[in-house]
């Protein structure tokens, strides 16, 4: 299994991870937030041809009031930006072997060039509810609501420093 960015001929049609929103953004939307529009980048795995599993990225910021006390001591007093997880999702033939947090690993990577190149200081996601464990089991935490803002429904927005994110993988990029 090879994980790598989205190409635009990759094989996507029989993509089914179980939920039907996320099947549709792969084969229909992910190439043109990549290739089309430049507002985030698919990462893939491919067996056999096909893709069976992916992570969007996107450039976001988070206010720095969201973020847990000790975190709020070590930044500007200004929202920072951060990488942002937009999709998840593995096929259900590759589902419980690893393969998302595989997929989080290479965000990760990606993560920490972002922060070399011009600055990232956390990962975010608004997790589903039912992911919630599978993000805390990599270091994600919750962030603070912001009141008057709503979230996202059936969501809870979460982050993880990217001092744990280099902590957790070596200059060389392994874990």
């Amino acid at each position: 299994m090879r994980i790598r960015r989205l190409q635009p001929d990759d094989d996507r049609s029989s993509f089914s991870c179980g939920d039907p929103d996320y099947d549709d953004f792969i084969r229909k939307y992910a190439g043109q937030y990549q290739f089309r529009h430049h507002v985030g980048v698919t990462i893939v795995a491919v067996e056999d041809e096909r893709v069976v599993g992916y992570a969007t990225v996107v450039p976001a910021q988070v206010e720095i009031d969201r973020l847990t006390g000790d975190e709020r001591h070590r930044l500007p007093r200004h929202p920072v930006p951060a990488l942002r997880f937009a999709r998840l999702a593995v096929d259900e033939r590759f589902q419980g072997m690893g393969l998302g947090s595989r997929l989080v690993r290479e965000s990760f990577l990606l993560a920490l060039r972002m922060r070399d190149e011009f600055g990232c200081a956390a990962v975010i996601v608004d997790a589903l509810e039912s992911r919630v464990p599978f993000y805390e089991a990599l270091g994600f935490r919750p962030l603070a609501p912001i009141e008057g803002r709503s979230r996202v429904a059936g969501t809870r927005a979460m982050y993880v420093p990217m001092r744990l994110v280099a902590a957790a993988i070596d200059d060389n990029g392994q874990e």
